[in-house]
């Protein structure tokens, strides 16, 4: 099972949200219409569509993604590959890669690999900035067993976090939160399509017990802040 159109009718393909995420994106780098940039894991590519418009952008901005996703944004220049494959190739300097919610898939070796290529693909001033789940003030609503797993996936997080810290980087560290009001059935709705990682191995008996918990714990809507913590690298 994989995440393709995970972000799909979820609060993290609304306007507000994405409008929110790329006003925070541009406090932390300069861009202009002439900048070039690259999203590692792009999915859909509706944050990168939207930014390319606000900017307007010359050279449209070049998503890639090992999913090939329903409803691509046209905006993006979309390539299903590999991210290392592709930067080992590549000849264009960005000004900005963008990693969002994608490196915890990666193993530490990888990451490595990963962000040498971006470093050596990046213009004079440009930054590499990754997104990941808030590892000590996480909110995420959860059942008991995703709890459970979720927690020992930030704890890997965290180490991933620091890793990336000990690299040669100039490294930054910065917080995102967007305030999610979501009815208790279209959570639910995502949690049946699994829309995080951590649902992936879960067998149908184990998502259908955490999906009668979920409709046990909340009423009719589910509050809560969705956090993550930002790195930003500098070249």
């Amino acid at each position: 099972m994989s995440l393709r159109n995970w972000d799909n009718k979820t609060w993290l393909s609304s306007k507000k949200y994405i409008q929110s995420f790329n006003n925070f994106l541009l406090k932390q780098v300069k861009l202009n219409s002439s900048s070039k940039i690259l999203d590692i894991g792009c999915g859909r590519g509706k944050i990168l569509g939207s930014l390319s418009s606000r900017l307007k952008l010359k050279n449209k901005p070049i998503g890639i993604d090992i999913e090939k996703h329903l409803d691509r944004d046209k905006r993006i220049n979309f390539k299903k590959v590999d991210a290392t494959k592709y930067l080992k190739k590549n000849k264009i300097k960005f000004d900005l890669i963008l990693i969002k919610q994608t490196i915890h898939l990666l193993q530490f070796k990888e990451i490595k690999r990963l962000l040498v290529l971006c470093k050596e693909t990046l213009n004079p001033g440009g930054k590499i900035i990754i997104f990941s789940l808030n590892t000590n003030q996480n909110e995420i609503p959860t059942f008991l067993l995703m709890k459970r797993k979720l927690k020992k996936s930030l704890n890997r997080d965290k180490k991933i976090i620091q890793f990336i810290l000990n690299l040669n980087f100039k490294a930054l560290t910065k917080k995102f939160s967007f305030k999610v009001n979501i009815t208790k059935k279209k959570y639910i709705k995502m949690i049946e399509n699994r829309y995080i990682s951590t649902l992936l191995s879960f067998k149908s008996k184990e998502i259908n017990k955490g999906i009668k918990e979920i409709d046990d714990k909340f009423r009719k809507n589910i509050v809560f802040n969705d956090k993550l913590i930002c790195l930003i690298l500098n070249k």
